[in-house]
């Protein structure tokens, strides 16, 4: 593949602060519709999850084959929404997949109200509903990348972060209330999400195409999912971030099932407690997403590490709350590791890879990040419904420590580790290898490699 990207030439002016990616007008009515889009698909994860719960008699299992329904169907078609990532005009598959999920929400709200609802009908269009989610996310996140170019990927990154955690402060409060208030009827906030998805669509449809800066579609051929997997095995930093991605969402993100079995279970209270916790939650995942703004540099394998491992103690900690209150202060700080670890794993890989491989790369990520939740999901809701609410969060964060120490470990063979300490202020910082040592993007890469092959009388080949 010959490494004729935008990602090669000067990068505009950029500008400085946290929402500089906004004065691009394509991502600022992009990230506005996308704001109301979201709030609605929040409201209808707690209405969905409270609705299971209503059905199935406080299954945990049943929270979390549900789960593993609506975020397993990454694990066979990411990679196929990557190639049509790569393939197509990302903004009209946007189009058809969000128009598909409103219609999708809007179904299980009518069965919702016309009392015909079962809970099989949740099972199948939880399903229904991933499949399309796992053609998009990847699409999704490619697209970012045309809309604002390189040089403000990573502030874009982190305030679609802000954008969702911002929704998901909103979203499962405003979803509790109006199950309370409805007596228990979750069809409102199926309603609310259908109408949302009309917001992006709407937004989708009104950027100016001159304005974009799209990659160059590569053309139909065989064997290009293989080469999505050649090209991210060929490169440890990316396999290290896909390892990490992989463990932590399995084990580690599954917050809306053990919110829900603490509330429900453990503290024995109802929606409205429900859609709090998931608030306060959501609180610090903000805090993480505005902090990780002002990063505007491909982030080090070590940071993801660290933040790893912070993320794994802090869910632990969290597990082991007493109270109500006690738990909801705690995952203010676990949902800031959350997103910090989040948003800089996912712009450590989008700046880590060519452009046009972003899309199938993008698509692997999703898969590590996502497609472990089948599995994840309902074995924690199995240890919380057998040992306790607490244990799901107790067993899943030490999974996801010892992953980052195991991740530390690897990155430490042959060189040297050390751990430097200070007081004025307080800090701990692990440094492996020598000072200043980064993994070079995908634009350095190419520059290495073009310069090594012209002093060599080769031509210029990537990938």
């Amino acid at each position: 593949m010959n490494r004729t990207s935008t990602d090669q030439s000067p990068p505009p002016d950029a500008g400085t602060g946290s929402f500089r990616a906004l004065r691009v007008r394509n991502f600022r009515i992009y990230a506005s519709a996308n704001l109301v889009s979201l709030t609605g698909t929040w409201m209808q994860r707690i209405g969905q999850d409270w609705l299971v719960l209503q059905l199935s008699d406080d299954s945990g299992i049943a929270l979390g084959l549900i789960t593993a329904l609506q975020f397993g169907p990454s694990l066979l078609l990411s990679m196929y929404g990557g190639v049509l990532a790569d393939r197509y005009a990302k903004r009209k598959v946007l189009l058809v997949t969000q128009a598909l999920m409103g219609v999708l929400a809007l179904l299980l709200a009518v069965l919702v109200v016309t009392d015909a609802v079962a809970l099989w009908h949740v099972f199948v269009l939880a399903g229904g509903l991933g499949s399309v989610s796992a053609i998009d996310a990847p699409v999704r996140q490619a697209f970012v990348s045309e809309m604002v170019g390189p040089a403000l990927l990573t502030n874009a990154v982190s305030l679609n972060s802000t954008i969702f955690n911002g929704a998901r402060l909103i979203g499962p409060a405003v979803a509790g209330l109006l199950i309370g208030w409805s007596g228990g009827d979750t069809a409102p906030a199926f309603f609310v999400n259908a109408a949302s998805f009309a917001f992006t669509i709407a937004a989708l449809a009104g950027m100016r195409a001159a304005e974009l800066q799209p990659s160059p579609p590569v053309a139909r051929g065989k064997g290009q999912l293989r080469e999505g997997l050649r090209y991210t095995w060929a490169h440890p930093d990316l396999v290290l971030a896909m390892t990490l991605a992989f463990v932590i969402g399995t084990f580690g993100f599954n917050y809306q099932v053990t919110i829900a079995l603490m509330a429900r279970e453990q503290f024995d209270l109802g929606a409205e407690a429900f859609g709090l916790l998931s608030t306060t939650f959501a609180v610090g995942s903000l805090t993480g997403a505005l902090l990780s703004t002002r990063r505007s540099v491909r982030p080090r394998q070590r940071f993801l590490v660290i933040s790893a491992v912070v993320f794994g103690l802090l869910t632990v900690v969290a597990g082991l709350m007493p109270g109500y209150a006690s738990f909801a202060v705690l995952l203010v700080p676990t949902g800031a590791a959350a997103l910090v670890f989040s948003v800089a794993n996912n712009s450590f890989v989008q700046l880590g890879v060519d452009p046009q491989m972003r899309g199938r790369v993008m698509a692997l990520y999703f898969m590590c990040f996502m497609g472990g939740t089948p599995v994840g999901a309902p074995l924690i809701g199995w240890i919380s419904e057998h040992l306790g609410a607490p244990w799901g969060l107790i067993l899943g964060g030490a999974v996801c420590a010892v992953a980052g120490l195991g991740a530390a470990a690897w990155l430490a063979r042959g060189r040297r580790v050390r751990l430097e300490g200070g007081f004025r202020p307080p800090r701990l910082r692990m440094r492996i290898g020598a000072p200043g040592t980064r993994v070079p993007s995908a634009r350095l890469r190419a520059a290495g490699e073009a310069a090594a092959e012209q002093g060599s009388g080769h031509s210029s080949v990537g990938g």
